[in-house]
């Protein structure tokens, strides 16, 4: 019997980490978080402690302190390679120490080392972060504690070391013995009217009579064996707002911590009439993650998205499918136009795809599509679906960066684990909208608002200017805005230097272009300091600069300047904000005896997903359900692996010591579950024409759960059977899935645009005669006839 879970304990030597406790503060839509890691040597030894884990891409860690029996040390941020001397020295000294640092290929993974914690000792760490929290599709705010550090693929040949040489065990998350304790404190000038979870909570407690403050807690016995997402909603989330933060007293005025801070949320409002016209151009371009880790759920649901994207995309466009993983395909060898010949084939490789082509290398499947020249007057519109995490995060964002001006890009991240760095870097840099699709999310949602999002006009010549009263001057701290859509929010940090009287205002106005027409929106706001906000904008406000100077530094790589790479430095010493070259040093000089012995090196296991690799891939993983990942005593239908998660050079994870079981595939094909029947609403929009209209076939009679006869013998005599067809598929969609309506809305356009050019007659008596055959009642003016 061989043990396919990769558990790395095996001599069960104890590990110090011994609970997380996370306080998690939200005001409006921005997020402070406090975590507190308590650890325990029980060895006989000085231990030294290494624990890597995940945090929000975004986030801006601005705390880092340790408490060792009553004493207590607070970290500085210094310039890293200083910092790991001083850890390194301390050391050796026998002195304890700790040092905290971002990895250099990817914001969202951190490594604390624990050094010289003396047998019996106990060490607690707090660490505190402050980020921004994302849009969904439904309005909610989405906070993710990350749970999951998924094995992150680097591309072959691409090196990846780094001086940290850190290193990351991972065991199945049931395992992890350590235990998380989780509570939030919700407050906003508009009431909270939900809070929602991917893991079970306690009930939501309100601290006000006017909802506007509540708490909320992680249910007892949670296992932390994946993200907790926390979904808040707000009435009247669409408002926006302005918050001016009064400087640091301990700082020069003039500096970026020393002046007032003001952080905008402006939620364009587009005319209605703009809003629902559809675009009829442009070239969508969809790349699909089919690595091993893809497999089972994940790539069933994401083929069945390209279906409805597919019969969605309006006539006239044009379109590509890439699918990558360590290597790539593309279905045409460039954009096609649209239409039912280039529809049917793209839908017939599409049903083949599996989760088979190994790693995640995204890398290259870009550089492919930057490659191809852009089609005149059609857009370019890339929509990016991955669970994947990839170890060279940064290089992939500055690809999409250096290409945004010709192209939208939208992401997806799919999965516990998606790299959040990713997804909303992606997203970020290429101007489009990013969406993440945990637990029992269904995707086509999520999906084809950003659809929605793609075919809305281009926003252009977007610009921001201020109106201050005289003696205050603005600096802005954040990137020109490049994409602005319907109902999404844009946020803008600056600072604001001079003196104003506290009753004065000031006026921010975002101008742009909108379909050929100038737009504004306008928003007033007093310059009076708000109470109680800390230094969170001025702190998000650097994160955001720090951002911005290190893709310059990235793209400067070569040239000999080191100027951005210093200002970096200067800016996260000085704000205490952790960046790419820069870590979080503390070191215990009250402990006047030395530490005594060798230091015994201990990695603190990381809860992941289990993976599986496949013989002869290199570097494939699949996400398998936990209870057939216990043991593999009996034959399933995959060879299965141990992939043990051995070393990361901070942000480089190579995929070791794969135990493969000897399986017998034909015995098992047998025990493969049979095929789910396919969604009645998949089965009917998957026999929808490219033009948009229906044909009147026995598929089409089966989909509606009808016999040919019963659907051929109520048609009026004057119609044809197209018309007939089409407004069949209208009333079902329209009496039974009305709940599923994002989804379809965008391919019943188009099935009546059909209709309406079809100029038929008897439309009434149609409509009449499909709602007495399917047992609906659906006027005509809502199918939009």
């Amino acid at each position: 019997m061989v043990n396919c879970c990769g558990l790395i304990n095996t001599n069960k030597e104890p590990v110090p980490l011994k609970s997380v406790e996370v306080e998690l503060e939200v005001r409006d839509h921005v997020a402070t978080v406090v975590s507190t890691l308590n650890y325990e040597n029980k060895e006989d030894k000085p231990l030294e402690a290494v624990f890597v884990f995940p945090l929000p891409g975004d986030a801006a860690v601005c705390h880092f302190s340790a408490k060792i029996g009553q004493t207590h040390i607070v970290a500085e941020v210094k310039e890293k390679q200083k910092a790991r001397e001083e850890y390194d020295d301390a050391l050796s000294s026998g002195q304890q120490a700790f040092l905290l640092e971002e990895s250099e290929q990817s914001p969202d993974i951190f490594s604390l080392s624990v050094g010289s914690l003396p047998p019996g000792e106990s060490a607690s760490i707090r660490l505190e972060y402050v980020t921004e929290l994302a849009v969904q599709a439904d309005e909610g705010l989405r906070f993710c504690l990350p749970a999951v550090l998924n094995p992150r693929y680097q591309p072959q040949g691409s090196g990846g070391s780094e001086g940290g040489n850190v290193q990351v065990t991972s065991v199945p998350a049931s395992l992890v013995p350590y235990s998380l304790s989780f509570s939030a404190r919700v407050s906003s000038p508009r009431p909270v009217s939900k809070v929602e979870s991917s893991c079970p909570l306690d009930p939501l407690q309100y601290l006000n009579t006017e909802q506007t403050q509540a708490t909320v807690k992680l249910a007892a016995g949670h296992k932390f064996d994946r993200d907790v997402e926390l979904l808040i909603y707000y009435k009247d989330a669409h408002q926006p707002t302005a918050v001016v933060e009064a400087g640091q007293a301990s700082s020069k005025p003039g500096t970026l911590m020393g002046d007032p801070g003001v952080m905008l949320s402006l939620y364009p409002e587009f005319p209605q009439a703009v809003m629902s016209s559809v675009a009829s151009c442009g070239e969508f371009v969809f790349l699909l993650d089919r690595s091993g880790s893809m497999s089972g759920a994940r790539i069933k649901s994401a083929t069945d998205t390209l279906l409805l994207l597919l019969k969605s995309v309006p006539l006239g466009c044009y379109f590509n499918i890439y699918s990558f993983g360590s290597s790539y395909e593309h279905i045409f060898p460039k954009s096609v136009e649209y239409n039912q010949k280039t529809m049917e084939e793209a839908l017939k490789n599409v049903e083949e795809m599996k989760a088979n082509l190994g790693g995640t290398e995204i890398l290259k499947p870009l550089k492919h599509i930057y490659s191809q020249p852009c089609i005149p007057n059609q857009p370019r519109q890339l929509f990016v679906f991955t669970d994947g995490a990839v170890g060279n995060t940064k290089e992939v964002i500055n690809l999409v960066k250096h290409n945004s001006g010709s192209h939208r890009c939208f992401s997806f991240g799919i999965g516990e684990g998606s790299s959040s760095a990713l997804i909303n870097g992606l997203a970020k840099e290429g101007g489009g909208h990013a969406q993440f699709i945990t637990g029992t999310d269904r995707m086509q949602p999520k999906v084809m608002q950003s659809l929605r999002f793609a075919l809305q006009p281009a926003v252009m010549d977007i610009s921001v200017t201020w109106d201050l009263p005289k003696g205050v001057s603005v600096t802005a701290l954040s990137p020109p805005i490049t994409a602005l859509f319907q109902g999404q929010r844009s946020l803008v940090y600056a600072q604001l230097t001079g003196r104003s009287s506290e009753a004065s205002e000031g006026c921010v106005t975002v101008k742009y272009s909108l379909a050929g027409h100038p737009s504004q929106n306008q928003l007033h706001f007093s310059l009076k300091p708000a109470e109680d906000t800390g230094l969170t904008v001025h702190r998000l406000a650097a994160r955001t600069l720090i951002r911005s100077l290190e893709m310059e530094e990235r793209e400067r790589k070569g040239e000999e300047d080191g100027g951005v790479k210093k200002k970096v430095v200067e800016l996260s010493v000085q704000s205490g904000v952790s960046s790419a070259f820069t870590a979080f040093i503390a070191v215990n000089k009250d402990n006047s005896e030395a530490i005594q012995g060798p230091l015994v090196r201990r990695n603190v296991p990381a809860a992941r997903m289990m993976a599986c690799s496949m013989p002869g891939r290199r570097q494939k993983f699949c996400v398998a359900p936990m209870a057939r990942m216990k043991m593999c005593s009996e034959p399933v239908p995959m060879s299965c692996g141990a992939p043990v998660m051995d070393t990361m050079d901070m942000g480089t994870i190579r995929n070791a010591g794969v135990v493969p079981c000897s399986l017998n595939a034909s015995s098992s094909e047998s025990r493969l579950p049979k095929q789910p029947p396919r969604d009645p609403l998949l089965q009917l929009v998957s026999l929808q024409k490219a033009a948009g209209c229906w044909v009147l076939d026995p598929a089409l009679a089966a989909a509606l759960g009808k016999t040919s006869e019963e659907v051929e013998k109520p048609k009026p005599a004057s119609v044809n059977q197209e018309v007939w067809a089409t407004i069949l598929a209208l009333i079902w969609l329209h009496g039974f899935k009305m709940d599923a309506q994002e989804e379809w809305e965008l391919l019943a356009m188009k099935a009546v645009s059909w209709l309406r050019a079809q100029k038929a007659s008897c439309v009434t008596e149609c409509v009449e005669a499909g709602n007495a055959l399917l047992g609906c009642i659906v006027q005509k003016d809502a199918l939009g006839l």
